[in-house]
């Protein structure tokens, strides 16, 4: 019989007590020890994941500021090494590296498969291939690529060879785009010749030769032939040709080895305002805090050791999130990533929430991760997982990039106890075995585990997630991450139990930004995070810390609605009206003159058919006062089209209330960042309504 499964944190903590001499009684301790012998706790993570160097750091942290902390001087390092470290053995045990679907393949069985040796192959050959066109560490290389493996290859070639990354997704706009990679001078694209999304082919040579007009400092573009039209392309490299190179030294091919801090890659701000903030990580700090986040916390062992059943991981996300980078962050610890590019609601004019479940089903995905906003879409959309074939592998649901709603957790809950009642049998061959010992470590009473995360692209990690050993309570995320010395403080700077504060990291950690691009004096870094609180990270979140250790976010604390005195962040009151069935999408804002009373109007979607009659108005506001408060309850109610979104899925609050306090539109919101730029055109004119009759 095999042995009951333990999860990751319970082996990290068997070994602190093994190597260290370290035992703790509870999380808190440990958490605690985490955030206050920095050196220990980080050391421990280098150590305990067996990192590599060519030569020893000389401290752990040296300058403990904020900005300014020094990781790990002295020692070498490569995201590439750490993620090729697992290629023998993983391909040896008969895993491979990545598994994908698209729109046009799912249902078909016949998922694209790519082997540790061969993503070893591909990222060699595209390596040589970018350091013949003059590549070096430093320079920039720019992608405009969909979710699929050849953006991984693409990656791992250019961070091998020290150039410094940058990505951009192709439902992104040309100005959108421009907007980002201008201000990074790059020296290479690598670009598609278009997409396929909600049943659609999008092409978009159009826009890899304004991209190519309006960089001047291209030298080199390399387009990979997605949608079969990549001949009306003039003078570029296919991507398929620089990526087939079979020869001696492409077998010899290694990483080189380059210093703790060089830059990794480059993400971005959302870009809802001004430019966007070109945000650079380096290559180390990068790597230590995803392992700790990704093993620890999100419990995703690596597919070939005994205790993690063949692990299969999927965070679905676009190439314009960082849960992009998060997925395949699952890389560095050997574990199979299983990539899906498409549309997860199916087609605009057929939807389907099954979509990704039945992805999931086929591939045998153990780690099933997703925007919040998916798991309350499939809500409301009725959807019965038993339909959706054999979801027994998954042992773990994640979510992040807004609130989860205790309705949407409670409803996943209940979908994977119905699953366990009718649990099929295990089927032939090595995921059916894995399958077969998962059953065995999780019994069919056993609730699905959330592992509930939020962090940011800021800095590339997670401030509060999961821990299997501790209570789950619907609503909340379980705790703050090791190593992240997370508070809730008020507005006299004071930390708060049990009370909504601002969230703040008062310690230094490893993935935080190295600095800005192109940001003279890190000004524009400064101001972002440490210009309410010196050298102490301010995130922009509202935050509750319970006295039990859980933690709650509230939303973004620049969207703030504060009625008569209380101060709330916007996600408790969408929970509330967005339980109604009738409410497909909602949005508040909360428009403060100065000498004069608060005006907050909710915006509300509505199914079809329904009207905003005055029984429908009763019923929400009759919602916002039993969940909140009668302070809550909106001065007027309209019905709208859409609610504006950023291309990671982001009510757009902040530019919406700007706008309606008077502010041009073009002031306040970039619509090339926008996922449904055509919304703006109804608040436009109830803008001008409201200003006309003002």
């Amino acid at each position: 019989m095999n042995a009951p499964y333990i999860p990751q944190i319970r082996l990290y903590q068997n070994w602190l007590r093994d190597t260290r001499g370290l035992s703790f009684d509870a999380y808190d301790a440990l958490w605690r020890w985490s955030v206050t012998d920095l050196d220990a706790f980080w050391q421990s993570i280098w150590d305990y994941f067996e990192l590599q160097s060519p030569t020893p750091h000389t401290a752990v942290l040296a300058g403990n500021t904020m900005p300014g902390a020094k990781w790990f001087s002295g020692a070498q390092f490569n995201y590439a090494r750490q993620v090729f470290r697992h290629v023998d053995k993983a391909h040896a045990a008969g895993f491979p590296a990545l598994v994908s679907h698209n729109e046009k393949s799912l249902g078909s069985g016949q998922a694209r498969e790519l082997s540790w040796p061969e993503l070893r192959r591909q990222v060699a050959s595209l390596a040589l291939h970018l350091k013949a066109q003059g590549v070096v560490p430093g320079d920039r290389v720019v992608a405009y690529l969909p979710n699929i493996p050849e953006a991984m290859v693409a990656f791992l070639a250019v961070v091998s060879l020290g150039g410094v990354w940058s990505l951009c997704a192709p439902d992104m706009g040309t100005n959108a785009v421009l907007d980002r990679f201008r201000q990074i001078e790059p020296k290479v694209l690598i670009a598609c010749d278009g997409v396929s999304y909600g049943g659609r082919d999008f092409d978009r040579t159009g826009v890899v030769a304004e991209l190519r007009a309006a960089l001047p400092t291209l030298r080199h573009v390399i387009v990979y032939d997605n949608l079969g039209t990549i001949d009306s392309i003039a003078d570029c490299t296919r991507f398929e040709r620089v990526t087939a190179r079979r020869d001696a030294e492409t077998a010899a091919f290694e990483p080189v080895w380059l210093p703790f801090d060089h830059p990794l890659w480059i993400v971005y701000s959302s870009g809802t305002t001004g430019l966007p903030k070109p945000i650079v990580h380096g290559h180390g700090g990068t790597v230590v805090v995803a392992l700790a986040l990704q093993v620890l916390h999100n419990d995703i062992g690596c597919s070939y050791q005994p205790n993690s059943f063949g692990e299969r991981y999927h965070w679905y996300s676009s190439t314009g999130w960082v849960m992009w980078n998060a997925q395949m962050g699952g890389l560095l610890n050997g574990t199979t990533c299983c990539i899906y590019d498409g549309n997860p609601g199916g087609d605009k004019d057929k939807p389907d929430w099954t979509t990704l479940w039945r992805f999931a089903a086929e591939l045998g995905v153990t780690f099933f991760g997703a925007g919040a906003a998916f798991f309350a879409n499939c809500m409301k959309a009725g959807v019965d997982l038993s339909t959706c074939g054999d979801l027994s592998s998954v042992r773990a649901l994640g979510t992040t990039g807004s609130p989860l709603s205790e309705e949407s957790q409670r409803w996943g809950t209940e979908q994977f106890r119905k699953r366990h009642a009718v649990r099929p049998e295990p089927v032939e061959g090595p995921l059916g075995v894995a399958t077969d010992r998962l059953r065995q470590a999780q019994p069919e009473r056993e609730d699905i585990w959330w592992c509930n995360i939020s962090g940011g692209t800021d800095f590339a990690g997670a401030f509060i997630g999961g821990n299997r050993e501790l209570p789950l309570v619907p609503g909340e995320m379980q705790c703050r991450l090791l190593g992240c010395a997370v508070e809730a403080w008020n507005e006299a700077g004071q930390p708060v139990i049990g009370e909504v504060g601002e969230l703040v990291c008062t310690q230094p950690i490893p993935s935080m930004p190295l600095y800005f691009w192109g940001d003279s004096g890190n000004a524009r870094y400064i101001s972002s995070y440490f210009d309410m609180y010196p050298n102490v990270w301010r995130h922009g979140d509202w935050l509750k810390i319970t006295p039990a250790g859980g933690c709650i976010i509230y939303g973004r604390s620049d969207a703030t609605i504060n009625r008569h005195g209380m101060r709330m962040g916007t996600s408790e009151l969408y929970s509330a009206v967005e339980a109604l069935p009738e409410v497909l999408d909602s949005m508040v804002v909360d428009l403060e003159y100065l000498g004069r009373d608060s005006y907050m109007p909710l915006f509300v979607v509505l199914r079809e058919g329904v009207a905003l009659d005055d029984a429908m108005k009763a019923r929400l506001n009759s919602a916002v006062k039993t969940a909140l408060s009668p302070r809550f309850v909106p001065n007027d109610i309209f019905q709208v089209p859409e609610i504006p979104r950023t291309l990671s899925g982001k009510k757009q609050e902040l530019p919406i209330k700007k706008l309606l306090l008077g502010q041009a539109i073009e002031k306040v919101v970039n619509r090339d960042a926008m996922a449904n730029p055509a919304s703006l055109d109804w608040y436009v004119q109830f803008a001008a309504t409201r200003a006309a009759g003002a």
